[in-house]
């Protein structure tokens, strides 16, 4: 965590240095525009990881360990990834709940799994925009192609970690 910490830390300072540099830039924007971006977050997410937490407590951990456990090997990742996909709501609601996931004793791969299910299927985010948007064609192409890849990262993330 430390170094994701660091990482930020260290992206901000480089971008800050070179918005010096440009003429163009006020110091007073950019800081109103962090603000705006930062305020919504420091009242969602506190309130996403109670949420999380308390769904926590009501999750059957036997089940989950059964079926999404580091002993579940591949049929945990397929499952995971399934599940990742018709998970719905943003970052906000999805991160917290893989914390509860983990504390729940889902294995690393079938975490991996689940999230980048998540990323590419998203069901409510297809239902909502890229339907609407670009059409059956497009998106039944879209899920095609992306179909193997939640199941292929669990999977490479089972065979690194073991």
């Amino acid at each position: 965590m430390v170094y994701a910490y660091l990482s930020i830390l260290g992206m901000a300072l480089t971008l800050g240095m070179m918005g010096h540099r440009h003429s163009g830039v006020s110091h007073a924007s950019v800081i109103r525009g962090a603000w705006r971006q930062l305020a919504p977050l420091l009242i969602r997410l506190p309130i996403a990881l109670i949420a999380a937490s308390l769904v926590g407590e009501l999750i059957p951990q036997a089940l989950f360990g059964e079926w999404l456990g580091a002993r579940s090997g591949l049929t945990g990742v397929v499952i995971a990834s399934a599940l990742g996909g018709i998970l719905p709501g943003g970052p906000t609601v999805t991160f917290p709940l893989i914390l509860v996931l983990e504390r729940a004793g889902v294995g690393t791969p079938q975490l991996i799994a689940l999230l980048t299910g998540w990323s590419c299927f998203a069901l409510h985010r297809v239902l909502a925009y890229e339907l609407p948007t670009l059409g059956w064609a497009f998106v039944w192409r879209r899920w095609l192609v992306s179909m193997v890849l939640g199941p292929l990262a669990g999977a490479l993330a089972l065979s690194w970690l073991g």
